[in-house]
């Protein structure tokens, strides 16, 4: 039996809103793990903060068992590019590709909102069940900004009428969303690979 302790994991988000989603995703994705997120004041600050964060994490990640996921919006950044300055970072910071996730959403957090259509009904009754199949909304990761695409879909129907409040809704869609079921692709690979560092402690993919 290995003495070591249970996998603990730091999440770090660029915004509040991801820190809302994640505290009732994160618990059904990897039951029983521990976490801690730490939401930052947008992309730089989270960019600009990675590398003193990853130097203190290198000093101690082993004894705790630590696992460490970094996930970003892509915004107008290039992935590869974008995910390969992310990796550089751990690297210089002598932290191994095994206890570092690195997952950058295509489009928004809110694509994984979209992409759970009978949830969004449920959190907002006036939403028809046919949205799903609404021409711009069947593949959310598609939709190019899809935080003004959740907005409009809202205030069409009477919800978030002086404008989106990203928390808010955050809070109203993720507790009652099905892990297992989400159409949009990036949810499906954060999924994954969280499931995946925490089983197997395996390098980023």
């Amino acid at each position: 039996m290995s003495d070591r302790p249970p996998v603990m994991l730091e999440v770090l988000v660029e915004e509040r809103s991801a820190e809302t989603a994640l505290k009732h995703l994160l618990p059904r994705i990897v039951p029983g793990v521990r976490f801690e997120i730490i939401a930052f004041e947008g992309k730089p600050d989270l960019l600009r903060r990675l590398p003193d964060r990853f130097r203190a994490y290198s000093r101690y990640w082993s004894m705790i068992n630590m696992r460490i996921v970094v996930l970003l919006d892509r915004d107008r950044d290039d992935c590869l590019r974008l995910k390969a300055e992310l990796q550089k970072v751990g690297v210089t910071a002598r932290l191994p590709p095994h206890a570092v996730l690195f997952r950058i959403v295509v489009e928004e957090l809110e694509a994984w909102f979209l992409g759970d259509v009978p949830v969004l009904c449920r959190a907002y009754p006036k939403l028809p069940p046919s949205l799903g199949v609404r021409e711009g909304c069947r593949d959310p990761d598609a939709i190019c900004g899809t935080w003004e695409a959740l907005e409009r879909v809202l205030r069409e129907h009477g919800y978030h009428s002086k404008g989106l409040a990203k928390s808010v809704a955050a809070q109203d869609i993720a507790p009652h969303m099905n892990v297992e079921d989400n159409r949009s692709r990036s949810f499906q690979v954060f999924r994954d690979g969280l499931r995946r560092l925490v089983s197997e402690g395996g390098a980023d993919a």
